[in-house]
C-alpha cells in the first residue's frame, strides 16, 4: 500500500513504494502519489507473479511493465493519428471535388 504526507511549502510528499519510504518532491504533490502508487501496484502485481522477494528485480520488472504499457499507448496513439491523418486528406480531397463541381456548375 502506498501512503503519503504531505510537507509544508516545500511541495514535498514522503510516499511508500513497496514498503520502502521515498521522499519526493515536485509541483503537484497529488499526481506524485498517484505515480507512486501506480509503481506501488506494478510492483506487488509482479511480486506475485514471479514470486521474487529481490526488490532490485521487481523493480526493473515493473520498469520493464510499465514501459511496455507506454509503447503501446504510443503505438495505437500514433497508428490513430495516421489513421485521422489519412481520413482528413480524403475528407479534404471529396470536399475540394464538391467544390470544383459547384464551381463548373454554378
Amino acid at each position: 500500500m502506498t501512503t503519503a504526507t504531505k510537507s509544508t511549502g516545500e511541495n514535498s510528499v514522503r510516499v511508500e513504494i513497496f514498503d520502502q519510504a521515498y521522499n519526493l518532491r515536485g509541483s503537484d504533490p497529488e499526481y506524485i502519489l498517484k505515480l507512486a502508487e501506480y509503481v506501488d501496484a506494478k510492483m506487488r502485481a509482479v511480486s506475485e507473479q514471479t514470486h521474487t522477494v529481490d526488490t532490485a528485480r521487481l523493480a526493473v520488472l515493473a520498469a520493464l511493465n510499465i514501459a511496455d504499457e507506454y509503447h503501446l499507448l504510443k503505438r495505437n496513439q500514433d497508428h490513430g493519428t495516421v489513421e485521422y491523418l489519412k481520413r482528413a486528406h480524403h475528407l479534404t480531397e471529396a470536399l475540394d471535388e464538391v467544390l470544383d463541381e459547384k464551381r463548373r456548375v454554378g
